[in-house]
């Protein structure tokens, strides 16, 4: 029974390793344009952090990340890598700055790595740029971690980061901050509720201020992070 139940709980342990703060793939260098807005004057305070992160968790994460994280991991499971390549593609299509398109290839590219050095093997394909999803996709499948938990620790993932970029940039104190997630929490499985649900032709995010935002941050004067 023991045996049993620790084969059982090794898929969730892999999920919070990956899913962790301290993944080496470089999450904790990209704000994902929240320092142009703390810059631009769009976020203040606690109550602009969390709706500039709940827009981007509604529109971006789980309509761009989540959908195609599972289209990615569907690929894996029926041995088609056309797919896979594809929806690695399709990803970076979707980022609409050079800086968010560099924060998903760096991080894919490291995670990539990663995945190598613990002696996981990477799907053979003809492309130099692959997607932070892509990654996370191969790791959940090797580790037999199914589709919606993968898609909470993706969503997880991406909260904790962002809120460590906003302790850092708002600046938040430490119980803000668990306040913070303590709102954003809620939304994660409504998210991924839609993500499940949404047609490859609904597949992308559609928020414009973001993308604007990176783009500022090109020539931002003073930079804390990468994009």
């Amino acid at each position: 029974m023991l045996l049993m139940t620790e084969k059982a709980d090794l898929p969730l342990l892999r999920l919070l390793q990956l899913s962790s703060a301290s993944l080496p793939v470089g999450a904790y260098a990209f704000s994902q344009a929240m320092e142009s807005a703390v810059h631009s004057g769009w976020i203040s305070d606690s109550d602009d952090a969390r709706q500039w992160l709940s827009l981007q968790m509604r529109h971006s994460v789980a309509r761009a990340d989540a959908p195609i994280l599972l289209r990615l991991m569907r690929s894996l499971h029926n041995d088609d890598l056309e797919a896979f390549v594809y929806w690695n593609s399709y990803s970076l299509a979707c980022r609409e700055s050079k800086e968010l398109r560099l924060a998903d290839t760096e991080m894919g590219a490291a995670m990539k790595r990663l995945l190598e050095n613990v002696g996981l093997s990477f799907p053979s394909i003809d492309r130099k740029e692959i997607c932070f999803c892509a990654g996370f996709a191969v790791a959940a499948v090797k580790w037999d971690i199914l589709p919606r938990m993968a898609l909470t620790g993706l969503f997880w993932s991406w909260l904790e980061n962002s809120i460590a970029a906003a302790i850092k940039l708002v600046p938040l104190g430490q119980n803000a901050a668990q306040r913070l997630i303590g709102e954003l929490l809620p939304m994660i499985q409504p998210s991924i509720d839609k993500a499940e649900l949404l047609d490859d032709c609904f597949v992308g995010s559609g928020l414009p201020a973001i993308g604007m935002a990176s783009a500022w941050h090109e020539s931002q004067h003073t930079r804390l992070f990468r994009s």
